[in-house]
């Protein structure tokens, strides 16, 4: 079977423009977790969110004027992508490259519901409330086609992205909640092992700090209410943890066929040995109490990447800050792992970044990948009273050197969609 490794990164995260920016602020215990400033929140009981801050895609791209209709999700997506292809070396190169085996697979949500410029589009004449014909006729149309492709069809920066570099191969995006990313990856390198690609350039997308995607979590009393301590707010496998905090950004990886990247003298940040894909088959918002689809999932990843538990390095778990959530993925480690699992050293970047939704698992495969590269593992901030039921390693407060040559990262989504990826030091 085919081996595929990492050749580029690039993310976007509310602690950073960009991936060292980012690890840099994760290793430091930096929160990102602020007051909400995208729209009105003082009425919500949630107020709080891990908001990309000082966003400017002509940082990234020369044409950012084109895309400032276009939604967060899509324009995080370009910026995000450019950086791992530059990152690559694919973006610019000049030798053999064969754009019908380059493909694109996303794990992206939904767009931002922005009804406010619909409304404002069709009734430009102001007080009379009647739409201006003319300037619907030269403006609208184009206008109307943009909130419909931006806003509506998760799909949509995978076909921008295709067409921006010119990946003509497999195109595809998956939203399966929590884990629609690291799932992404998972079938991008099933794709280039089962030779259908390959290049894969994969990852994902969301922003859902607005206030319909506030509104519904909030009815499910999935988010933090620590409104007056916004930075303490997210406090993965602590006692008085009360819900996540709703994040926003990108994070994407160039997957390559290992020849194809050695032929070419790519860099290689890790390989991709392991995969897992399960689902809970129980209920849309809790996790079976067992673990049994997380555990089936661990199991799947290590099993197929041939590695013992004790064999991993660094765990990067889900870990959101829920009651269910935290106490279930220390169960599943524990069935899965052992007593390995009491000396496997974990940590959650959502105590700092928040919850990045559909995004969150690929930043999460790059912090692996960045944790194999330094030999520093990111802390789990605010763990100030550990719960009893979660007593494993978790890292607390500050960040540790440690040799990793295996790092996992789980994703566990709604609809009891479960995702594992297992990262190795690429060796010949």
């Amino acid at each position: 079977m085919r081996r595929v490794v990492v050749t580029g990164m690039g993310m976007v995260t509310p602690v950073g423009g960009d991936v060292e920016s980012t690890w840099s602020a994760l290793l430091a215990g930096k929160s990102g977790v602020g007051a909400i400033s995208l729209f009105d929140a003082h009425t919500f009981p949630t107020r709080i969110a891990a908001e990309v801050k000082g966003f400017d895609l002509s940082s990234y791209i020369d044409d950012a004027d084109r895309w400032t209709e276009h939604s967060r999700n899509t324009r995080f997506a370009l910026a995000a992508g450019k950086m791992a292809m530059d990152d690559s070396g694919l973006s610019t190169h000049d030798g053999p490259f064969d754009r019908s085996r380059f493909g694109v697979y996303l794990g992206a949500g939904e767009g931002q519901q922005d009804f406010v410029r619909f409304v404002k589009l069709v009734y430009k004449t102001g007080k009379s409330g009647k739409v201006a014909t003319n300037e619907f006729t030269k403006h609208g149309a184009q206008d109307l086609h943009v909130v419909h492709e931006s806003e509506q069809e998760p799909g949509t920066p995978a076909a921008h992205l295709a067409a921006r570099f010119g990946a003509k191969g497999p195109n595809s995006n998956c939203l399966t909640a929590c884990a629609a990313s690291s799932q992404a990856i998972g079938e991008a390198y099933e794709m280039i092992r089962h030779d259908c690609a390959d290049v894969m350039l994969s990852g994902g997308t969301h922003s859902m700090i607005h206030p319909f995607g506030v509104t519904g979590f909030i009815l499910l009393t999935a988010l933090s209410t620590r409104n007056d301590e916004p930075a303490k707010a997210s406090r993965p496998f602590d006692r008085d943890r009360d819900g996540f905090i709703i994040g926003e950004g990108a994070g994407m990886l160039v997957l390559e066929e290992l020849e194809h990247a050695k032929a070419r003298g790519a860099k290689i940040y890790g390989e991709i040995v392991g995969y897992g894909s399960t689902a809970d088959a129980f209920r849309i918002t809790d996790s079976h109490e067992e673990g049994r689809g997380a555990i089936a999932c661990l199991r799947e990843a290590l099993e197929g990447a041939g590695i013992e538990p004790e064999a991993i390095d660094y765990i990067n778990a889900h870990g959101t800050s829920t009651s269910v959530n935290d106490s279930v993925e220390t169960l599943a480690i524990k069935k899965t792992f052992g007593d390995a699992a009491y000396t496997v050293p974990i940590s959650s970047t959502k105590s700092m970044m928040g919850h990045l939704i559909a995004a969150a698992g690929s930043v999460e495969a790059i912090v692996c990948l960045l944790t194999i590269r330094d030999g520093l593992l990111p802390p789990t901030i605010n763990l100030d009273n550990p719960d009893p039921e979660c007593d494993l390693d978790y890292i607390p407060h500050e960040a540790r050197k440690k040799r990793v040559d295996v790092a996992l990262s789980n994703s566990f989504g709604f609809g009891g969609q479960n995702i594992t990826l297992i990262l190795k030091r690429y060796t010949d």
